[in-house]
């Protein structure tokens, strides 16, 4: 490839480097790849020694970016399948709680459960058919026969008393 065809592709990537970005971080789903893959088709074009003529010379960079950017994206996803936990190393962060955090969770867990025990018992079902059952309020007031409005008054009397009850607790 003549140093005028390399240049001017070059060139072109430089005037067009932000968009050749969105359209490979929309691709790769991360900016950080994005732009290795754009460092990485520069270095293409920089080791190029012969390049076909060209009709579109835009469409040909962006060509190959696209090319760069799928043999990223198979090459993850083949490192994704046959690194085992252990070859990840000890640096990486466990998604498994400790056991304080485990500890603490449970203890608020019980706490709340208390709280809600001390509501009244209508009060208790429509909050639990609301927080755990996920029933809208249309849906509670038919089930148990009472105004939607009411189902409302509920509702929030039982998220304050909890919340009160939590407060208390921790403190």
């Amino acid at each position: 490839m003549a140093e005028q065809d390399r240049s001017s592709l070059l060139a072109l990537l430089t005037r067009h480097y932000q968009e050749l970005l969105r359209h490979l971080t929309r691709r790769l789903g991360s900016a950080s790849a994005a732009a290795d893959v754009a460092q990485d088709t520069w270095l293409r074009l920089r080791r190029a020694e012969a390049v076909p003529e060209l009709q579109n010379p835009q469409a040909y960079l962006f060509r190959i970016a696209d090319n760069l950017a799928r043999d990223r994206l198979r090459s993850d996803a083949v490192r994704a399948r046959t690194l085992l936990p252990a070859e990840l190393g000890d640096d990486r962060p466990s998604d498994v709680p400790g056991a304080e955090t485990v500890l603490d969770h449970r203890q608020r867990l019980r706490m709340l459960e208390r709280a809600v025990a001390e509501l009244p018992p209508k009060c208790r079902e429509v909050f639990l058919l609301h927080k755990f059952d996920g029933l809208g309020h249309g849906e509670i007031a038919a089930r148990l026969g009472i105004s939607k409005s009411m189902v409302e008054k509920h509702v929030m009397k039982a998220l304050a008393h909890c919340r009160d009850r939590m407060r208390d607790l921790l403190d």
